[in-house]
């Protein structure tokens, strides 16, 4: 039987936790799955799970470029005749899906939350209408390739060491036409809003920029990370990298703090994957508290560094 393949993006030396909670969905369906490591070492490949990992190390994967890699994953349908193909949305993935889908001539469907096989057919599920719906969606052939959503799928504890299969693939002359010049990130400490298990995030209702001190200092305590409202990262509040919503990217998790957030739906569908929500708001009526798991009617400048007196004492 012909395998789905997992494309497993992977940063430093680690593979990305979008990416392997992918992995564990397409696993959870049934059938043969693998993941695609591309650009990287055995022992990287190798973490990704007890299942098997196709590598190919050619030096063309060094950087972090579309191309090769679009190359990479057509010779290996064509070797495993895969007929799936999924990736967890980023930056890189998505340029790596649409040169793909376009290279075979397959159907791509985007922006996905959910995957299922229903009467032997993969059927996805991708919220429409700024997320207000869900529609199902499918493929008229194969390859299938699909690009979830951010966030959409946690990552299974891993099993032990992947079974690695190393393979090749002929690179086209114009794959190497562009070269990466220049890499840069910004700098900053604890984990990412992608990765991070707790968020604290900020919002309108905070009053002003300096606030956001006060999600920090809990975020801190928490070992979690801060994001941020389109409305406050628009006013120059706080870094575009960290908003959550519609707009920006979404997140799922074990806990997040939502202090002086309103609940609109720009900014729930970012979140509401999230395992339990706290709601820190001094309006009452606030949308917000409709789907919070825990509402705080208060001032967060008043609850928030409480709250984070609290966990320090309880820490201690």
């Amino acid at each position: 039987m012909a395998p789905t393949l997992v494309f497993l993006e992977h940063h430093e030396g680690e593979l990305q936790k979008g990416s392997l909670g992918v992995l564990a969905k397409a696993a959870s369906l049934g059938g043969e799955v693998a993941g695609v490591v591309l650009g990287a070492s055995e022992d990287v490949a190798a973490t990704g799970g007890a299942g098997s990992v196709y590598l190919c190390d050619d030096p063309a994967l060094a950087a972090p470029l579309p191309q090769p890699r679009v190359d990479a994953l057509e010779a290996l349908v064509a070797q495993t005749g895969a007929e799936t193909v999924l990736f967890a949305a980023s930056v890189l993935a998505s340029d790596v899906a649409a040169g793909l889908a376009a290279r075979l001539g397959a159907g791509l469907n985007w922006d996905l939350t959910d995957l299922r096989v229903e009467n032997g057919e993969l059927v996805g599920t991708r919220p429409a209408l700024g997320d207000t719906v869900v529609a199902d969606v499918t493929w008229r052939g194969t390859p299938r390739l699909g690009l979830v959503r951010s966030g959409a799928f946690e990552a299974a504890e891993s099993g032990g060491r992947a079974h690695v299969v190393a393979f090749s693939a002929t690179f086209q002359d114009f794959s190497s036409l562009a070269r990466l010049v220049e890499r840069t990130q910004e700098v900053s400490a604890g984990p990412s809003i992608e990765e991070a298990e707790v968020i604290v995030a900020g919002g309108r209702g905070l009053g002003r920029a300096e606030n956001f001190s006060l999600c920090e200092a809990l975020a801190k305590e928490l070992g979690g990370a801060v994001a941020a409202t389109r409305a406050v990262v628009d006013a120059g509040w706080y870094p575009y990298a960290a908003q959550v919503g519609q707009t920006g990217k979404s997140v799922s998790p074990r806990l997040y703090i939502a202090c002086g957030i309103s609940g609109a739906i720009q900014h729930k569908v970012g979140m509401q994957g999230s395992g339990t929500i706290v709601a820190i708001n001094r309006d009452a009526n606030a949308p917000i508290f409709d789907f919070a798991d825990f509402g705080v009617v208060g001032d967060v400048e008043q609850v928030v560094p409480k709250l984070t007196e609290l966990v320090r004492a309880r820490r201690s």
